[in-house]
């Protein structure tokens, strides 16, 4: 928060008193689809991911997260309506959970806060933008090595099929991508 916004020391302990510090296993949830999203989430350690399951079965990667991302049901939280997304750690992690009720009272009490969630939101909301760009103007080659540029930790950390999932690829297609760019 305090690259964003400037945060006195003295704050800190009391800013953390408004989230809740979850260690999650390999294969956890935070969030299954039908619950309805309460909490925003800052990944302190590990990677997470946001996936929906298709009509045929299939898991479809929307979003991943890494340390110092934050990660949610933007639509379920706002709306207290249903998620049809899962959210699940990938690796091992902890996680600071804010509800939506202790994101009020934190804002209240530190009303420059706003500004740092309002910069988040609109970073986040330039990133999807830009991603569907990249959907649409990329071959799939393409797609992986720009992606592979902009993230190369996540291809080293984040199993084959959900990136594949995560980039419109097949597990196979990007094998050979990457055997073929090695």
């Amino acid at each position: 928060m305090n690259k964003i916004v400037k945060i006195s020391p003295s704050d800190y302990e009391p800013i953390l008193s408004y989230f809740k510090k979850t260690k999650l296993r390999k294969k956890d949830y935070l969030l299954e689809a039908s619950q309805t999203s309460t909490s925003l989430y800052f990944v302190s350690t590990g990677c997470l991911r946001m996936y929906f399951i298709r009509e045929n079965g299939d898991e479809k990667t929307t979003y991943f997260a890494l340390e110092h991302w934050w990660i949610a049901d933007f639509l379920s939280y706002t709306l207290s309506q249903p998620s049809s997304f899962y959210i699940q750690a990938v690796e091992k992690s902890e996680v600071y959970e804010l509800t939506n009720e202790n994101q009020e009272r934190l804002l209240a009490a530190f009303p420059n806060l706003e500004r740092y969630f309002r910069l988040n939101l609109q970073h986040a909301y330039g990133a999807a933008q830009y991603r569907i760009k990249y959907q649409f103007a990329f071959n799939k080659e393409e797609t992986f090595l720009h992606f592979k540029s902009l993230y190369p930790q996540f291809v080293q950390r984040v199993p084959q099929y959900m990136l594949a999932s995560f980039l419109g690829l097949t597990p196979e297609y990007l094998s050979e991508l990457r055997k073929k760019k090695n």
